[in-house]
């Protein structure tokens, strides 16, 4: 099963996660090129469109309004980039799934944002988004199998647990482990949350305040542990090649 994870340092039997006093908007980016210098470490979150995810993010921050909401699925189209406490950074890439979003792309994924998290140096951590209440989606499990081929750091976060029973959130999270487990030797951390309630606000947080611990420290977070027939299956050997082989300058 996966792996359930209380992050944070603990003093006095309370976890102590990153605290978040000034939410600010730095820009909606066409494209990789116009997003901000990589001096700051940058936490992204993707996922199926519909997914709740512009009302995740500001639930995340604590503004409500930080980032645009709206009934139109694929409605995000840039990447939107957030400056938490002007030491790190919050990016909002655009969803995927939606059939007239993805007829008008080459490809299934968006392109903006697969050029991101391929090239992207000082991206710490991909926050991939999953809804709590379907039934694996088939989309959802190519997009975490491209993650898994390109190395990179993520976690699963399930999504609108308020809109479903307990059982059935814990049928879905089974069913999506059943069919992900054989690419890994242990598989990935998975979050619950609910924009309405606030429900995983604190775990959501403590994953991006163990990342910028860990920076201090000199150490990064680790991608989860892909199986060697995975690896070899996704390309995994030839993971980050074109991302830059330099110090972070954080």
């Amino acid at each position: 099963m996966f792996r359930w994870r209380g992050f944070g340092a603990i003093l006095d039997g309370r976890y102590l996660i990153v605290n978040i006093t000034s939410a600010i908007f730095d820009r909606s980016a066409p494209d990789l090129e116009s997003c901000p210098d990589e001096s700051l470490p940058e936490f992204a979150f993707i996922g199926r469109s519909n997914v709740g995810k512009s009302s995740l993010l500001n639930m995340l921050a604590g503004a409500e309004g930080l980032a645009r909401v709206s009934t139109t699925p694929g409605f995000t189209k840039l990447i939107n980039i957030f400056t938490m406490n002007r030491t790190w950074r919050l990016v909002d890439l655009p969803g995927y799934g939606f059939a007239q979003v993805a007829r008008k792309d080459s490809s299934r994924f968006n392109q903006m944002a697969t050029n991101y998290l391929e090239h992207r140096a000082n991206l710490c951590c991909v926050f991939a988004l999953l809804n709590s209440g379907l039934t694996p989606q088939q989309i959802d499990v190519d997009f975490v199998q491209w993650l898994t081929s390109k190395t990179l750091p993520f976690v699963l976060v399930f999504t609108k647990t308020d809109k479903i029973s307990a059982t059935a959130r814990q049928a879905n999270i089974a069913a999506f482990a059943g069919r992900i487990s054989a690419w890994f030797e242990q598989l990935p951390t998975v979050l619950t949350c609910s924009a309405k309630t606030g429900q995983g606000r604190e775990e959501l947080l403590g994953v991006i305040d163990e990342e910028l611990r860990a920076i201090k420290a000199g150490r990064a977070l680790a991608a989860p542990d892909v199986s060697q027939d995975a690896g070899r299956k996704a390309g995994a050997s030839d993971a980050r090649k074109s991302r830059p082989d330099r110090a972070r300058p954080w």
